[in-house]
């Protein structure tokens, strides 16, 4: 039997505020006087998030590496309320889609009249590029917050993995430029000339290429797992797409975004990648441990 030599679990945004969390798990906050919400919960991922813990503490031994992305974002961005306001000068509530021609017409408008051309020119680069269309998220994965922070039960397995394995866990930052959407972690929707954060990793890239196995898990499966998932396909070759494994029991997509989810899963089937439930895997890495 052919063992692959070295499995790279990609870990996509497992973070506080995409994870529906229960009660228990949500931290009280002196300055609201108030438990801390998650901002934008992705129905069904603190239950992905708690099969991934166990993923990694079950077949741990048969992973070489892990990765991790970071939601890193500034409170003020042109993706969040308050660069907004519409043609009454009210804030621009979460979940609205805003696009250039309706900020031409004045329907919405940046609040700060100085922006108006640079909001513009993103918004005819994003819509040019045709993958999305400029949506507004409520305030999530605010630099230095609790929601940026990973899951509680994902950060104890993998600091579990870190101590057996006498390797460190590489975690990858992205979308602290406010003047783009960054979904994927391999580059940003529209990038910015002056940011080499925002631009292609071909660092990142080259390095995932590297391994054998790339299994890939987190939130959401509608939008940052989409978005890096096929970025990543865009730049292998198509002979090296079957090292993908989309670990379909740790994704689910936001809210609404369901049938995106599943053109994706189609999609990327169809491009050779495999889909497999987590607990599909674990023999085969259990065997290699063994082995």
């Amino acid at each position: 039997m052919n063992i692959m030599r070295s499995t790279h679990l990609l870990i996509i945004d497992p973070q506080n505020d995409f994870c529906d969390l229960p009660q228990d798990y949500l931290p009280f906050d002196p300055a609201s006087n108030s438990r801390v919400s998650p901002a934008l919960p992705v129905p069904g991922a603190h239950a992905d998030m708690q099969r991934l813990a166990q993923f990694i503490d079950r077949a741990g031994a048969g992973i070489s590496d892990i990765s991790i992305t970071l939601d890193s974002h500034h409170r003020l961005d042109i993706a969040h309320p308050g660069f907004w306001q519409t043609a009454e000068k009210q804030q621009v509530t979460p979940f609205t889609q805003i696009s250039a021609a309706e900020v031409r017409s004045g329907v919405y408008q940046p609040r700060k009249s100085t922006d108006l051309a640079r909001a513009l020119s993103y918004l005819d680069a994003l819509e040019s590029a045709g993958r999305y269309q400029l949506m507004v998220w409520p305030v999530h994965c605010e630099i230095g917050s609790w929601g940026q922070n990973i899951h509680a039960d994902v950060h104890a397995a993998y600091n579990r993995w870190e101590d057996a394995s006498q390797r460190s866990v590489s975690k990858l930052s992205k979308g602290s430029n406010p003047w783009t959407e960054h979904y994927s972690a391999i580059m940003a929707e529209v990038p910015d000339a002056e940011d080499p954060a925002t631009q292609l990793n071909r660092a990142f890239i080259d390095m995932l290429a590297q391994s054998d196995q790339i299994l890939i898990a987190g939130e959401a499966g509608s939008h940052c797992v989409k978005a890096t998932t096929e970025h990543i396909v865009d730049n292998f070759g198509p002979h090296s797409l079957s090292r993908l494994v989309l670990l379909t029991d740790c994704i689910s997509p936001v809210s609404g975004f369901d049938s995106q989810y599943r053109d994706f899963l189609g999609d990327m089937q169809s491009k050779g990648l495999r889909l497999a439930q987590s607990t599909e895997l674990l023999p085969e890495l259990l065997a290699r441990r063994a082995a």
